[in-house]
């Protein structure tokens, strides 16, 4: 049934192709794959190890994972305001948020800005191609931009998912851990978890008219025609802000397979219920529960919890988390039933107007909780 309503979906038009996973209890993940990685005929079909472009899941794999990890060590507390690791932003509003509020996205920060097109303008990349900006510049420029960005709503009065906030997240942790975010996750996260699938800008070579070669590209499933870059972006992060600050960063940037995420999620999942993990049972708890201190908001720290209508669908336990991803893909826990499912898709090729997974999403997350785990609770 499972797969039927996958490949249902690829008929339909959600997505060219898809892979999802579904593990209950620890045990062997159901993984199934449809469709293909592109609309073109010939495309090869989409493979239980193709990688997706993970967008947004980048934050709490990722950010999320990392902060725990510096709290655990001792090296970050969750009130500490974000002006003590990022001095470039003292004496401003934002300076004083802490590392617990842009987590919740109660910092106050609008949700979105085109940095890539103020980060191209400000910096020496004027002229040439528009992601050619030298990373570390562009960190600098882009603290700045978001030091003398606005507050749309007083601290901790709402929640307003920010991409803005999570942007400083990164930074933060690339100057407590003392290298950058790609060297310090494969050393703290996905190596820990042995070898995992999930890393930062597979396509790293750029071929002499400027563009990514696509040599090794085969099995990277390509998301959108960027007429900012103008070319298909493949292996090579959709979110232009995250291209704009070198493709690694805090806020999307992470490629994977649906067993990559599962890895992460398992440990969280694991440590939960006090398994031993490179986790700490009581902060991860911690991180997974639902902040009661924000008016009308359903997030964790950096995970959020479902809600009414919720893309999980109906049945995930009220202290399940997870999260979505702009270019199809999801992760949602329920650590009740010790479930977890993975969708990783491209439904934003070959355009992000493709809004069909909206639909998608809760429904087959229903037919997933019905086939896995209510049929067993009777």
């Amino acid at each position: 049934m499972v797969h039927a309503e996958l490949q249902a979906a690829v008929n339909d038009g959600v997505f060219p192709g898809a892979v999802l996973a579904v593990r209950l209890r620890g045990q062997a993940p159901c993984i199934a794959a449809a469709g293909r990685l592109s609309l073109d005929s010939t495309s090869p079909p989409a493979e239980v190890s193709t990688l997706y472009d993970l967008a947004s899941l980048t934050k709490p794999l990722v950010t999320v994972t990392s902060i725990l990890l510096l709290v655990q060590q001792a090296k970050l507390q969750l009130d500490d305001p974000i002006e003590g690791p990022l001095p470039e932003l003292s004496g401003s509003v934002v300076g004083q948020s802490s590392i617990k509020d842009l987590l919740t996205h109660s910092s106050g920060l609008p949700g979105w800005r085109p940095l890539y097109e103020r980060l191209y303008e400000k910096t020496e990349a004027k002229g040439r191609s528009p992601d050619c900006i030298e990373p570390a510049a562009a960190r600098s420029a882009v603290l700045d931009l978001i030091r003398n960005e606005p507050l749309i709503y007083a601290k901790g009065a709402r929640s307003l998912y920010s991409d803005l906030g999570f942007i400083l997240l990164g930074i933060l942790v690339e100057r407590v851990a003392g290298v950058r975010l790609d060297e310090w996750y494969r050393s703290a996260v996905t190596d820990p978890l042995g070898d995992v699938p999930l890393l930062f800008a597979p396509l790293t070579r750029l071929d002499r008219h400027g563009g990514p070669s696509i040599k090794n590209a085969a099995g990277i499933a390509p998301t959108e025609y960027d007429t900012w870059r103008q070319r298909l972006l493949r292996g090579e992060v959709h979110d232009e802000n995250a291209a704009a600050l070198g493709g690694i960063t805090s806020h999307a940037g992470l490629f994977g397979t649906a067993e990559g995420v599962l890895a992460v999620s398992g440990a969280w999942l694991s440590a939960y219920h006090g398994k031993d993990t490179i986790f700490s049972p009581d902060l991860v708890r911690r991180f997974v529960a639902r902040q009661t201190n924000i008016p009308q908001s359903s997030w964790a720290l950096g995970w959020d919890t479902p809600t009414k209508p919720s893309s999980s669908g109906r049945y995930f336990s009220e202290c399940s988390f997870g999260h979505l991803g702009y270019t199809g893909t999801s992760l949602w826990v329920d650590p009740i039933r010790k479930l977890e499912v993975v969708i990783l898709s491209n439904r934003v090729h070959p355009t992000r107007r493709n809004e069909k997974i909206r639909e998608f999403r809760p429904r087959m997350h229903d037919l997933i909780m019905r086939e896995f785990a209510l049929s067993e609770e009777g």
